[in-house]
């Protein structure tokens, strides 16, 4: 079975062509780096006129590299929720008008669903590949621009979230961090790169680490990101105490050692919340009798250097099989689109053409 997977949901437009589930055909993302870049961010507005201009050209490329027609695709699947509501109305207004054109099936993802889907992903054919549903019990990790939550998944259609961010997140923070040491977009690799710079010292400053309660699989990196700027910025002076001028904190000078020490100092803590709510999610489920088997991992932050080696070793003490997307698989793609399509879809979930884009996530 083929199945067309179109994404939109941000400053991406996918599409791609997927077999079975597993073996990507094709995958084609056109990126708005340079749309944005002036911005230091997603402009919504310029994001949706892009992916008017993109999305046509885009699914023709995906089927051109797969050596299909559409013809000979056999379900249409969109990445309808969450995101930005206008890149989202974009693809599934392309969506719709395809199914209903060709008569196929059409099924609505859950973007944030299908990254926890990634790792099943392969640009190799392998007729002998394992059955999807060997990967459950799962514990689910999504670590994005835009998202940072943990689930729990029985199967591709039955997940429950354990936890998620209560303000930032994770890939949020490490571009707001990049942009407060003046790095270019996008802001999340260039840092990564700059802390893995020759002599970096990720113990230089010692960023706050959030737990919030005892007993919490939520996570926050509002007071991390705070702590960057004061690092670099300096502390303000107590608003009572204004009149007195200037900072209670200077800031050490900012050298290009000190940028590269505080771009590693800043990954490492982040990387800490993220394992701290992994252990914390594995213990409660173990002690609850539903011991993950995998642990599956998916969004742009999988990508992180330092994060993708803390799973590893993670993944290896717990005895978890690891499903780490492969980097390109990691940002915004429409092959996990059309992966998850396939479990979904032999599971009866199909759309009308009322499916309408949600900004919101319900998974």
């Amino acid at each position: 079975m083929l199945i067309l997977g179109i994404e939109t949901s941000c400053d991406e437009t996918a599409a791609a062509v997927v077999e079975r589930g597993q073996f990507v055909r094709s995958s084609a993302v056109a990126t708005q780096h340079t749309v944005h870049e002036t911005f230091g961010g997603v402009v919504p507005e310029l994001a949706s006129r892009a992916h008017v201009e993109a999305i046509l050209p885009t699914i023709l490329a995906a089927l051109d590299l797969a050596g299909v027609s559409i013809a000979e695709i056999d379900a249409i699947a969109v990445g309808h929720r969450p995101g930005l509501i206008g890149s989202l109305l974009v693809g599934v207004s392309a969506a719709k008008a395809l199914a209903w054109s060709l008569g196929k099936p059409l099924i609505g993802v859950d973007h944030v669903q299908s990254h926890l889907y990634a790792g099943q992903l392969s640009t190799s054919h392998n007729p002998e590949a394992a059955p999807q549903g060997s990967v459950f019990p799962a514990l689910g990790l999504v670590v994005s621009g835009g998202h940072t939550a943990l689930y729990e998944l029985a199967s591709w259609t039955e997940l429950t979230r354990l936890g998620s961010t209560i303000d930032d997140a994770i890939g949020e923070a490490f571009d707001k961090a990049a942009v407060i040491l003046g790095l270019p977009h996008p802001g999340g690799p260039n840092l990564d790169a700059l802390a893995r710079s020759t002599g970096t010292n990720d113990r230089a400053v010692q960023f706050p680490v959030s737990r919030l309660s005892a007993d919490s699989l939520d996570f926050s990196f509002s007071g991390l990101k705070t702590a960057m700027m004061y690092e670099v910025r300096g502390v303000p002076r107590h608003p009572s105490r204004k009149e007195l001028g200037g900072l209670a904190i200077e800031p050490a000078p900012m050298t290009d050692a000190r940028r590269g020490d505080l771009a590693a100092s800043f990954q490492r803590a982040a990387c800490a919340a993220v394992l701290f709510k992994l252990e914390r999610a594995f213990d409660r489920l173990d002690a609850a009798g539903r011991t993950p088997a995998s642990l599956l991992c998916g969004g742009g932050v999988t990508a992180n250097s330092r994060l993708r080696r803390e799973l590893t070793d993670f993944a290896a003490r717990r005895s978890l099989s690891l499903h780490l997307p492969a980097m390109e698989f990691c940002v915004d793609n429409a092959a996990m689109i059309a992966g998850l399509a396939f479990p979904l879809l032999r599971a009866g979930v199909r759309s009308d053409l009322t499916l309408a884009p949600v900004p919101t996530t319900a998974c």
